[in-house]
């Protein structure tokens, strides 16, 4: 990957809905260039997909919490994993160091879903309790991080 790249997928994250020619006149390159680089950026597994970003509030999920799971001491990593994926509430998952063994993101209609949804969490095998923290309003999120890590 080459400073090209990079920019190209600056221009991505900044302008997902640009044209191969809009990409193209930013980073200097033809549309076709353009295109041929993005599918390599594609196959090598760098751009892993393309998504709208929606305001959770406007289809119904006004509360967000990331609670931290604590495990048992039997607790299994991936099996845990697993069972948190099978949670539609659970929007994101991270494995953390620490006392914590994941960090989840749960969008869920009202705080008593969130309760809901934590006894649920609770139940899953190998989780030994939660620590949650509702987030009261959000100042910004998911912001493309447009760092040159070259």
């Amino acid at each position: 990957m080459d400073d090209l790249d990079r920019r190209i997928i600056t221009e991505l994250r900044l302008h997902g809905r640009a044209t191969y020619a809009e990409l193209g006149r930013q980073v200097g390159l033809s549309a076709s260039a353009v295109h041929e680089r993005v599918g390599k950026l594609e196959s090598n597994g760098v751009i892993t997909g393309y998504h709208a970003t929606v305001d959770p509030r406007a289809i119904g999920l006004g509360v967000t919490a990331l609670v931290g799971i604590q495990p048992t001491d039997t607790a299994v990593d991936d099996e845990v994993a697993v069972e948190l994926a099978e949670l539609a509430e659970v929007e994101s998952c991270w494995a953390v160091a620490g006392d914590e063994a994941f960090v989840v993101k749960v969008r869920v209609p009202t705080v008593d879903e969130l309760e809901r949804t934590l006894a649920r969490l609770r139940r899953i095998s190998g989780v030994a309790r939660t620590h949650t923290t509702v987030v009261l309003s959000t100042r910004f999120e998911g912001r493309p991080n447009t760092l040159d890590a070259g």
